[in-house]
């Protein structure tokens, strides 16, 4: 595997885990910051030239990348702290984006609204980010465009906008990070913004929020349709990231696989439903006692039929449906209950070409096409070498492996660190056997 080198010359040295499978674990842990709520408050900070405090911030190599983004255009930014940062875009500068640090993640397309908004253009090189199928981007032309901006792409993607103006807005798909760009316009826009077909996920209302923490006037957070009148005039403001619910989910994952009692502190349990009933259908049950979500030990592990004895299906959908991020999470958990199901991704293309891995450590799973999977469970799972593809990908080969018997080496775990932070030191507070090659740095 190739070392990545960094922009200035230094080199990073591949990540690996070496885990030791079949324990089980015990304890409490709390879930991060949302990195998807994280990285467009990151980015929605630039609009205001007052100072911006955030807490709860994951500190990880998405964020770490975000924040290089902001400083390269002259935005200042401290971390204060584990997970606290201070943003102040004072002066900004309509500069041309680092490419490679582009190129790194997606979430840089997210620094288009603000940029547009403050500076009036924008260049910005194809984003980067997990490769899990086309991810188009079309729908944040469409809204920028309706705002009045123009949009051309050569290569870069270059936005301009002498003013923004309200509009009602409808997007052709539900794409959370398009409602975050066209959200953070609209904030900017001269005159009432209607945005229908919007994206209503937590870490899209969690922006929503930080905007109102700022001084927008912003109505039906949480819907399908928000309503925004600009221009608002932006101060100062101290915020805390929420929870985040695909981590959380993984943990409920990780504990149905390996038969263990876990406490998962602070969960934010207002977002949990559909995920939990996502669960349930696996024979995983889950209690909330207060703002904690407990996974009990005793679990039936026995998937449900449908009505008649038919094979179930599990499905991704837009929020409030089981999440997308999930899948991966859950083929794995299927794999060690009982029964067989149809798990049916609908959003992203590439995502279940993972399931080799899986199969190769002992799984039964028939890859139907692309987008579905029938999952036999329950299977003995053994100790394999493995790839991480992507984030998600990522943590779903760790459940198994932390549940495998045998060791497995999981390469490219640069992966799962850009969307979990510490997870193998916090794993291994519970119980899990993860090394982490190189050590951590301290």
């Amino acid at each position: 595997m190739e070392h990545e080198v960094q922009k200035h010359g230094t080199v990073r040295a591949p990540i690996q885990y070496i885990v030791e499978g079949g324990h089980r674990l015990k304890g409490a842990i709390e879930p991060s910051g949302n990195k998807n709520s994280a990285l467009p408050i990151i980015a929605a900070a630039l609009l205001t030239e007052h100072p911006v405090t955030l807490d709860n911030v994951p500190r990880i190599r998405d964020t770490e990348t975000l924040v290089e983004l902001i400083r390269s255009v002259g935005a200042e930014a401290e971390w204060r702290g584990r997970n606290r940062l201070a943003i102040h875009a004072k002066d900004i500068r309509a500069a041309d984006l680092d490419p490679d640090l582009c190129a790194r993640i997606r979430a840089s397309i997210l620094l288009a609204g603000p940029l547009l908004a403050r500076c009036g253009e924008v260049g910005l090189p194809p984003p980067g980010g997990d490769v899990i199928g086309r991810r188009r981007l079309d729908t944040h032309f469409l809204a920028f465009e309706q705002l009045g901006a123009t949009v051309s792409s050569t290569d870069r993607l270059q936005f301009r906008a002498s003013a923004l103006k309200g509009a009602d807005v409808f997007l052709d798909e539900p794409s959370v990070t398009a409602t975050e760009n066209a959200l953070v316009a609209a904030v900017a826009a001269q005159g009432t913004t209607y945005l229908r077909n919007a994206a209503s996920e937590p870490h899209v209302q969690d922006l929503a929020h930080f905007l109102v923490a700022l001084g927008a006037d912003i109505e039906g957070i949480g819907t399908n349709t928000m309503v925004v009148q600009g221009p608002s005039t932006l101060g100062t403001a101290n915020y805390a990231i929420q929870p985040d619910h695909i981590e959380v989910g993984s943990l409920i994952g990780l504990a149905a696989v390996t038969r263990s009692s876990l406490r998962i502190v602070r969960a934010g349990t207002e977002h949990l439903r559909s995920i939990r009933m996502g669960f349930e259908r696996l024979g995983i049950v889950c209690e909330v006692a207060g703002d904690d979500l407990i996974v009990p030990s005793e679990q039936t592990l026995k998937i449900k039929d449908d009505f008649g004895g038919h094979v179930p299906k599990l499905e991704d959908q837009p929020w409030p449906a089981f999440p997308a991020d999930l899948m991966s999470i859950a083929i794995v958990t299927a794999s060690q209950c009982d029964g067989v199901i149809l798990m049916f991704e609908k959003m992203f293309e590439s995502r279940m070409f993972f399931v080799d891995k899986l199969i190769s450590m002992g799984a039964r799973i028939v890859l139907c096409d692309p987008h579905r999977a029938i999952v036999a469970g329950p299977s003995r799972l053994r100790g394999a070498s493995m790839i991480s593809p992507d984030i998600r990908a990522g943590m779903a080969m760790l459940l198994a492996a932390v549940c495998a018997e045998g060791t497995s080496t999981i390469n490219n775990a640069d992966q799962i660190e850009r969307g979990y932070e510490r997870i193998e030191e916090r794993l291994n507070a519970l119980g899990a056997k993860i090394t982490r090659v190189p050590e951590r740095e301290r």
